[in-house]
């Protein structure tokens, strides 16, 4: 089995086994205490802290430890927010920002700022969005979907000249390196570095105002309350600081191995669209959609043959709603697929995968009853050969049905009618599920036809596509 989802949670690494294990027996006493045990105990929650801020690229004084990195991040907004409560209630948030930072917003006045096509943010839209109610600022270093790479260094520059902090989502990159820039406050999770689950890091730079919104606790500066995991905490600190002195090595091979996928994947499988950024992105990462594909059943599949992936699809039965982030980038979401390296990963592997996906893809999409490679073209072909006209280019043409279907069902029939209308000629696609209103011009898009735009249909949206050819 073939572990491709380090992105969601990488395996455990040996040194924060090690370091786990040993911290267990050492590590068990209150380290607020005075007594032998407890001082024990403080040193090793002194040394965790100071690996840590090594990593982070902080002071000591300045990183407490949380729960979980969504501890984290939903403390950083609140304790911002709080702590510039007189400046206004203002947060500017991308609209591809993982889904804790979102929720934490709406509890704000949010403003989201778009993203391109690849996922990255803008900083002239950054700029564009402040105003002189504007509290907070968050940025990803990098997607946690696609693996874009975010200007931070750029966003904390403009932030600082307007005198508005910044808060960083770096759990998908705190691996590979610390996050440069003018940053006030940086959250971080373990479980994305090979440390154990329920360990999170916030760090909040002297003169960054600051109010914890929780009853006051004297633990963790007051920053984060409870009896800290001291034998986790030693472990993510350890396996932080091991996976760091490989990520120069790691990330140039798995760079390579991401690369091969990026241009293989088209190639074997049609009806694909590889999406984030070509080259500014993390380098164990890699995102693609497949048209004609449900995402859940893809994934299954690709389980049953060996390969652990994950999936931002619009189809996938957690949400039954379009990823925000393929949403924002407006790129294809149906059948996603997400592949993420652990390190170790080698080319043998990745050939595997490579050897397999086509005929998964294949089956999945005979399985759902998809056309085949070229089978829209040969349509068209014979009804040219028919002496076929350009036909009318509003809205009365074909009609499908698409009503209480799921994707990617709506965007497949599409595809088998698309050849029945002439060069020219309309086909309206009504569906109530909303993930159409993405994948359609999604189609359009990969297939040269015209999307022509929705609008409301007694029920559902009809949505209007124009063949071109």
């Amino acid at each position: 089995m073939s572990y491709f989802d380090m992105a969601s949670a990488a395996p455990l690494h040996p040194v924060a086994r090690q370091a786990l294990l040993a911290a267990l027996d050492e590590g068990w006493a209150d380290p607020a205490r005075l007594h032998r045990e407890g001082r024990r105990a403080r040193l090793l929650l002194d040394a965790a802290r100071q690996t840590a801020a090594e990593a982070v690229g902080c002071r000591p004084d300045e990183l407490v430890f949380t729960p979980s990195g969504t501890r984290a991040l939903h403390s950083g907004v609140a304790g911002a927010m709080a702590g510039r409560r007189r400046t206004g209630r203002h947060v500017v948030v991308p609209a591809v920002e993982h889904s804790a930072v979102l929720h934490a917003a709406d509890a704000y006045d949010s403003t989201a700022v778009g993203v391109d096509r690849t996922g990255r943010v803008a900083p002239r839209d950054v700029a564009a969005a402040l105003r002189s109610d504007t509290a907070l600022v968050c940025l990803q270093s990098a997607n946690h979907e696609v693996g874009t790479v975010q200007p931070v260094a750029e966003v904390a520059d403009l932030c600082r000249a307007a005198g508005v902090p910044l808060l960083v989502d770096a759990a998908q990159s705190l691996a590979w390196g610390a996050v440069g820039g003018g940053w006030s406050l940086l959250a971080g999770s373990a479980h994305k570095w090979g440390g154990p689950p329920g360990v999170g890091l916030l760090a909040v730079r002297k003169g960054t105002r600051f109010a914890p919104q929780h009853p006051a606790d004297e633990r963790e500066s007051g920053r984060s309350p409870g009896f800290e995991n001291l034998p986790a905490i030693v472990a993510a600190a350890a396996s932080l600081r091991a996976v760091r002195a490989e990520a120069a090595r790691e990330a140039a091979r798995l760079s390579a191995l991401v690369d091969l996928i990026r241009a293989r994947v088209p190639e074997l499988v049609p009806d694909v669209e590889v999406v984030g950024h070509g080259t500014l992105r993390l380098p164990h990462l890699v995102t693609f959609s497949c048209l004609y594909v449900d995402g859940e059943v893809l994934l299954t599949a690709l389980d049953r043959a060996g390969f652990s992936v994950s999936s931002g699809s619009s189809c996938t039965s957690g949400t039954l709603t379009p990823s925000h982030v393929l949403k924002a980038m407006g790129v294809l979401s149906e059948g996603n697929v997400r592949v993420s390296l652990p390190p170790g990963t080698d080319e043998a592997e990745v050939g595997r995968f490579l050897d397999v996906l086509p005929g998964v893809v294949a089956e999945v999409r005979a399985q759902l009853g998809a056309p085949t490679a070229g089978a829209a073209g040969a349509a068209a072909a014979a009804a040219a050969a028919a002496g076929a006209t350009a036909g009318p280019t509003g809205a009365d043409g074909l009609v499908v049905d698409s009503l209480g279907k799921l994707c990617p069902i709506p965007v497949i029939e599409l595809a088998k009618v698309i050849g029945d209308v002439p060069v020219g000629g309309v086909v309206t696609v009504l569906s109530d599920d909303e993930a159409a209103g993405l994948d359609i011009p999604a189609w359009c898009s990969m297939r040269a036809h015209d999307y022509l735009g929705s609008r409301p249909a007694p029920r559902g949206t009809a949505y209007l596509v124009r063949r071109r050819a």
